[in-house]
């Protein structure tokens, strides 16, 4: 058999090729030439996976190592034969590492605290769930809004948009991409639901760039209805708004999901899901050699500090936003090479934290988050 695998999907060299022949390309130049005689194809979200690309080719599975999959056209995969899926839940907490960096960077320039703050979580999924329990964590009013999860399990724990658009000073967004149908949320952050914005918060996507209308975050952003914009993701990528980077708290490229954990499992899920598919004998099969951590230690004194600085010092150790959001206005048009080129970024649970005059409750609390710990 043959398996065409872009070649930015990291730890996978070697995986196949006992079993198959396997050709690695970059995911422009993934064609129906190179496929047509393929029988699977393992990909990332810059292949569009497609009757242009798949009419008349022997293709019977795709595999993208990535939580979206809006990149497949899924119609089309059912009426041809072609069986597909992707990885949910893999880089969910690369994503959580990414929102607490961005919002203690962004506490600490604006001096202020999130503690005690409101912040309303859209789209309570894999990632939702985590940030909505990281910031109860750091003693955020979480706010959820998730329609779906919703009419599955009642109104208990979660709220109307209406009363996050009314109550919270931070929204972030984390919903997939769907443009029709129920629960559509192409474009649901635009004018109307800005305007209707009581407290002007700062508003977060590391979901989808076309969740956002950018035009109408641009507009609103320069008439203060809301006060900041963190973006992740960006309509028309990697041609991104500049105007719109340019008065963003943080832009950066597509990034939030890059740890290497969240990497490393979106490949093991890739490379079991092809395996069980046909039967391939590597249903358990496991990256090696995922590279650590600069600094797996972090040491912190806590004598005299608030809990919340503690808190801080921990995560921001972990992961500077300010990095990629200086790499990116620097040079906007190396957006892609930003992603392909990404450095180590390991999550929270590699890294041991040698605490010293550190309160119980708040070494709890760093364990909670993820970390291990060493006093």
């Amino acid at each position: 058999m043959k398996i065409i695998i872009d070649d930015k999907i990291p730890y996978i060299h070697g995986a196949f090729e006992k079993v198959a022949e396997v050709v690695y390309l970059p995911g422009n130049k993934t064609t129906p030439e190179v496929v047509k005689d393929a029988d699977a194809i393992i990909t990332r979200t810059r292949t569009i996976c497609n009757e242009s690309l798949l009419k008349g080719s022997s293709v019977k599975f795709i595999a993208t190592a990535t939580i979206g999959f809006d990149h497949i056209d899924t119609e089309y995969c059912r009426q041809a034969g072609i069986e597909w899926t992707n990885a949910p839940g893999c880089n969910a907490e690369s994503v959580n590492q990414y929102i607490s960096s961005a919002l203690f960077s962004w506490s600490m320039r604006k001096r202020t605290d999130l503690a005690g703050k409101t912040i309303g979580i859209v789209g309570v999924g894999q990632v939702g769930s985590r940030v909505a329990k990281t910031c109860e964590t750091i003693g955020m009013k979480v706010l959820l809004n998730d329609p779906p999860r919703e009419r599955a399990e009642g109104s208990g724990k979660f709220v109307l948009l209406k009363t996050i658009q009314e109550e919270a000073d931070i929204i972030t967004f984390h919903v997939p991409l769907k443009v029709s149908g129920l629960d559509t949320t192409f474009h649901m952050v635009n004018k109307e639901f800005l305007l209707n914005l009581r407290k002007k918060p700062l508003i977060i996507n590391s979901c989808r760039g076309e969740v956002f209308n950018s035009e109408d975050v641009l507009n609103t952003l320069k008439s203060g209805n809301i006060s900041g914009l963190i973006a992740d993701c960006w309509e028309n990528e990697p041609a991104i708004n500049p105007e719109l980077l340019k008065l963003a708290e943080y832009g950066t490229p597509h990034i939030a999901g890059y740890s290497k954990d969240g990497k490393a499992n979106g490949t093991k899920m890739s490379v079991q899901a092809v395996s069980k598919f046909f039967k391939l004998g590597l249903d358990d099969w496991q990256p090696s050699e995922v590279e650590p951590p600069e600094n797996p230690v972090i040491e912190i004194d806590g004598n005299q500090r608030r809990e919340y600085s503690i808190l801080a010092e921990a995560i921001l150790s972990t992961y500077a936003i300010e990095n990629d959001d200086e790499l990116l206005r620097k040079e906007p048009k190396n957006f892609e090479k930003l992603r392909g080129d990404y450095p180590v970024r390991r999550e929270f649970d590699s890294f041991t934290i040698k605490a010293k005059n550190v309160e119980t409750e708040t070494l709890e609390k760093l364990e909670k988050l993820g970390y291990k710990i060493k006093e």
